[in-house]
């Protein structure tokens, strides 16, 4: 059996409150991915699931668990020194539902690419083959950010992401903004790119159409925490939990009718 590539163990993380007292954002939170993987992180708005995200890629402190990559344990700081730093950031990618604040303004594509890899060691003629493996043509790389559509700067996040050669690829409602085609190309791509690189891909997303083409398992979270998690086909099909149950009648369809997922919310242990 393949060792996990990717570890979370008791991920937990609350916040003050201005008025007093706390807020759980994720408690208790654990899951593998062996390399190659996908993992979809499902929940509506206030589940948790981006809170999880940032921890894993280090933006946030968890205040308890662990989270290990290859066996080894991921420091929850920065480590001191660069060769430490570049080489956490090889670890795990993050690409945001919008990358347009993430990317500099100033360099064109092809030089936000060749920034990575020099910064990372690599050779920065890859750049342009980089660029050409996501769709982004010789135009394209001449374009900067402001320059190129949303789908077109996705596709560059993910070059850049690609481009420091990382174990884990968390991806944060990244095709949410998108057009339903240009999802389909993300998509499409991403499957290739697990494919052809053994990358374990993280899909943060409140889209459970999306995450039932793209991922092997699914973690259901309500409230900070995991309420189901399994195979995707079984958990989409045949969920267990009632809350996993109400996701997916709220998903509008032929026939569909909201009262239905009114009702379902109503039924929920603490539907407020």
């Amino acid at each position: 059996m393949t060792d996990p590539l990717l570890e979370a163990s008791g991920l937990t993380k609350t916040y003050a409150l201005p008025g007093g007292g706390r807020h759980t954002a994720a408690e208790d939170i654990a899951f593998t991915v062996p390399p190659g993987g996908a993992l979809g992180i499902v929940g509506e708005s206030g589940s948790g699931k981006t809170t999880v995200a940032r921890m894993l890629v280090g933006l946030v402190r968890p205040d308890e668990g662990e989270i290990r990559v290859e066996g080894s344990p991921r420091p929850s700081r920065p480590p001191r020194g660069k060769p430490a730093r570049l080489a956490r950031a090889r670890q795990i990618q993050m690409v945001f539902q919008d990358p347009y604040i993430s990317l500099d303004p100033r360099l064109t594509a092809e030089q936000c690419v060749a920034t990575a890899l020099r910064l990372h060691g690599r050779d920065e003629s890859t750049a342009a083959g980089l660029l050409d493996r996501v769709g982004l043509g010789t135009s394209e790389a001449r374009a900067r950010p402001r320059e190129l559509s949303g789908g077109q700067r996705q596709r560059l996040a993910i070059a850049r992401s690609l481009a420091v050669d990382p174990k884990v690829l968390v991806l944060d409602e990244a095709v949410a903004a998108l057009d339903v085609s240009i999802q389909a190309q993300i998509l499409q791509l991403l499957e290739e790119i697990r494919r052809d690189t053994a990358v374990a891909l993280i899909f943060v997303s409140h889209d459970l159409a999306v995450v039932q083409h793209v991922t092997d398992e699914v973690l259901v979270m309500r409230r900070g925490k995991a309420v189901e998690h399994g195979p995707t086909h079984r958990v989409l099909t045949a969920p267990a939990n009632p809350y996993t149950r109400l996701l997916l009648t709220s998903v509008p369809r032929k026939g569909w009718d909201p009262a239905t997922a009114t009702r379902g919310r109503e039924s929920l242990p603490n539907s407020n």
